[in-house]
């Protein structure tokens, strides 16, 4: 196709199975406890950020100051950061307003006290230049030498996202609260079903999950 020999793709014609390969890594809340005492700040907190909220990595280096309602706590998912691209969220059910733990909320407070960039439109967790982090180069450099350090072994920007979904599944988290948290458009067909979860419900999850993950 790339030499323009053929207008079909040949692999079209492959049946491959839809089966997951492998079972997705998760961290134990002592695990992940384990890990946040390897790493130090700012690292420190955006693990915490994502363990917490199970943002995706994008979504993380894309928060800005004024994504965060600090009277109401709830932060609003906005836009993705890809290196230097700056994607804004295209869909309703991605953009839809998390609730913000106390707890965390207070440690974000703090690292916006030693930030370099306060300003509503800076990055929460901005680089040296004031533009979104890397967050391969950042993982690679700071966050996976930690993991190996705490003995927690392999794992991936996304095993955050993994390990949160796994404890809201077994705290026992209503199927439309776990949706909501997680912002899917759907985690199953069925999910079609539920009518949309509380603000009340989701945030007493939020806060009962921040509670596992922080406490000694």
């Amino acid at each position: 196709m790339r030499w323009e020999l053929t207008d079909r793709n040949p692999i079209s014609l492959v049946r491959q199975s839809t089966a997951r390969k492998s079972i997705p890594r998760v961290l134990t809340p002592k695990e992940f406890r384990a890990l946040l005492k390897e790493l130090t700040e700012p690292y420190k907190t955006m693990v915490l950020v994502v363990g917490c909220l199970g943002l995706r990595a994008i979504e993380l280096m894309g928060l800005q100051w004024s994504d965060i309602d600090w009277d109401n706590l709830t932060v609003f998912i906005r836009r993705s950061a890809s290196g230097s691209h700056i994607y804004e969220t295209k869909t309703e059910q991605s953009s839809k307003p998390m609730p913000l733990d106390p707890n965390l909320a207070e440690v974000l407070l703090r690292h916006k006290e030693s930030s370099n960039y306060k300003a509503p439109t800076d990055f929460v967790f901005a680089g040296d230049s004031g533009r979104p982090r890397w967050r391969g180069i950042l993982f690679a450099d700071h966050i996976k030498p930690a993991a190996e350090k705490a003995g927690v072994g392999r794992i991936g920007w996304h095993t955050f996202r993994h390990s949160f979904s796994t404890l809201l599944h077994s705290m026992r988290t209503d199927l439309a609260v776990q949706k909501e948290l997680l912002r899917h458009a759907d985690i199953k067909t069925t999910m079609n079903i539920y009518t949309q979860a509380v603000t009340t419900a989701k945030r007493k999850t939020i806060r009962k999950l921040t509670k596992k993950l922080l406490e000694a």
